[in-house]
């Protein structure tokens, strides 16, 4: 599997979430906490139809990390793209990962 790199893991705000183009796609990378983990799903809010999901709010939900959409607050799983409050609306998720603090994620 291939890995397109996108930016330093310092360039990404503990806690919060930044826009990445990955092959040509919008691509929400998440950095929940001070580690150096991140999580990758597609920026398109299938509710609202806007590239907007890097700009949610990252929460815990049954020890499960979501983020919520800033338009119309539906969640979406971090790991797997499931979303909480209606499964035909999952968004794609992507394979992340830090290299000598660098965010890869798979193209």
């Amino acid at each position: 599997m291939a890995f397109e790199q996108v930016c330093d893991i310092n360039d990404i705000i503990p806690g919060t979430g930044v826009c990445a183009l990955v092959n040509g796609q919008q691509v929400a990378v998440f950095r929940p906490s001070e580690e150096e983990q991140v999580f990758a799903i597609s920026n398109m809010d299938p509710f609202a139809r806007s590239n907007v999901l890097s700009r949610g709010l990252i929460a815990e939900h049954k020890g499960d990390l979501w983020v919520a959409s800033p338009l119309k607050k539906q969640r979406f799983n971090l790991e797997t793209g499931a979303c909480i409050e209606d499964e035909r609306f999952n968004v794609k998720s992507y394979q992340a990962r830090v290299n000598n603090g660098i965010v890869e994620i798979s193209a």
